[in-house]
């Protein structure tokens, strides 16, 4: 609880910083080079790759200041990714508003899970005091949806793979962007069949 108090409060003075505002119809343009892996609307047909439709614009944008900055640092900062790396390196402070407001405007596709397992309601709500696992709900909501103020991110009605692939990095340290280490907390004590349970629950979401 003292992690997500000190990355609120966090959030809340980056809040006041100036941001570039983005714009829809300009951003809509400019993701001709992101069809490929996240779909024409953000409605990505590879589970391996997000679905960006309907993501809060704040977080879409610092994604991609992250993979910039990694590629700008060695991986020392943000968050590496050798495909988005190069994606990002010529886009300025205007282009990631752009496309994260392009984006964040486009409604998510949704397909049910089937055989979710009880475990990932009860992770997902609950958490578990008995391992220090916080629940999922804190940060994201009952929906899924989180708090785009406060840099929480929609998860509800992504795919599978993609989640289970996140949380199994943040677990293993291969992913290292989350305000104050507050995922990978969470992440280094679940087990493969949590991060599966977690993965579908969250996927069913909508």
């Amino acid at each position: 609880m003292k992690k997500l108090a000190l990355a609120l409060s966090v959030l809340a003075a980056m809040s006041t910083t100036a941001m570039a505002e983005g714009d829809a119809a300009a951003g809509q343009s400019k993701a001709a080079l992101c069809v490929a892996c996240h779909g024409a609307d953000g409605n990505s047909m590879i589970d391996m790759y997000p679905k960006l439709a309907g993501q809060h614009a704040k977080y879409l944008e610092k994604q991609l200041h992250d993979f910039q900055n990694a590629m700008k640092t060695g991986g020392k900062e943000g968050r590496m990714d050798p495909i988005m790396g190069g994606m990002v390196m010529t886009l300025n402070e205007q282009d990631m508003a752009d496309l994260a407001a392009f984006f964040a405007s486009q409604t998510q596709t949704h397909a049910p899970v089937a055989d979710v397992p009880a475990l990932g309601e009860q992770l997902y709500l609950g958490g578990d005091m008995s391992r220090g696992i916080t629940a999922c709900v804190a940060c994201h909501g009952p929906e899924g949806k989180g708090t785009e103020q406060a840099g929480f991110p929609m998860v509800a009605g992504q795919h599978t793979n993609y989640i289970k692939l996140q949380l199994t990095k943040f677990r293993d340290k291969g992913r290292t962007n989350d305000l104050n280490g507050m995922m990978q907390d969470v992440a280094k004590k679940l087990s493969d069949a949590d991060i599966e349970a977690l993965s579908k629950y969250i996927a069913n979401l909508k």
